[in-house]
């Protein structure tokens, strides 16, 4: 490959393209598939890797399609999602905070899809929850492609938590991360 392809590859990848964020539909689980049966996404998530079609849609079942507000990350107008971003509100009575996550399948890193959609996801959470103050995130030390991504998207380093997450069987400190509507560059 020569030095001029290398250089058209990297202009590309800078090109970051218009997302969507999109309820799931089970009719998803073949995209879905794509990055969670892939170790190289997983590695940083907290849940395990799935292996099967069946494990697939029983997490999607179980866990997406009830969740307050997990969205597909659509790219283009196809609306077939190479990614999701996820807002959970802190537990009881906490209604001013909120955490978020998100996975993109491995042929979408580098682009800018998990930047813009957190930007995007943070901006409508922050406009449907009126009482939310704050929005954080964890990315684990050793993920430096989150912790950009987060950074890309507003949010400020706050502090390192050591032991903080057991991810594949490990103790993992994790860098905390926050957003605050107040402050909030997506708004």
């Amino acid at each position: 490959m020569g030095v001029g392809a290398k250089e058209e590859d990297r202009e590309e990848k800078r090109t970051v393209p218009e997302i969507t964020l999109r309820p799931f539909t089970i009719s998803d689980v073949d995209d879905f598939m794509t990055w969670a049966t892939d170790d190289r996404v997983m590695r940083f998530s907290r849940r395990p890797t799935c292996t099967t079609k069946d494990e697939c849609l029983t997490h999607m079942k179980d866990h997406i399609m009830p969740h307050p507000w997990c969205r597909a990350i659509c790219i283009d107008d196809d609306g077939r999602p190479v990614g999701l971003v996820s807002v959970m509100p802190a537990p009881g009575a906490d209604v001013h905070r909120a955490s978020i996550g998100f996975d993109v399948a491995y042929d979408y890193w580098g682009r800018g899809v998990a930047t813009a959609a957190v930007k995007k996801a943070a901006s409508a959470v922050f406009e449907e929850w009126p009482l939310l103050e704050r929005l954080d995130a964890v990315a684990e030390v050793n993920n430096t492609a989150s912790r950009r991504v987060l950074e890309k998207a507003g949010f400020r380093r706050e502090a390192v938590l050591k032991s903080y997450l057991v991810l594949r069987g490990e103790s993992k400190d994790m860098i905390m991360y926050s957003l605050l509507s107040a402050n909030s560059v997506v708004r």
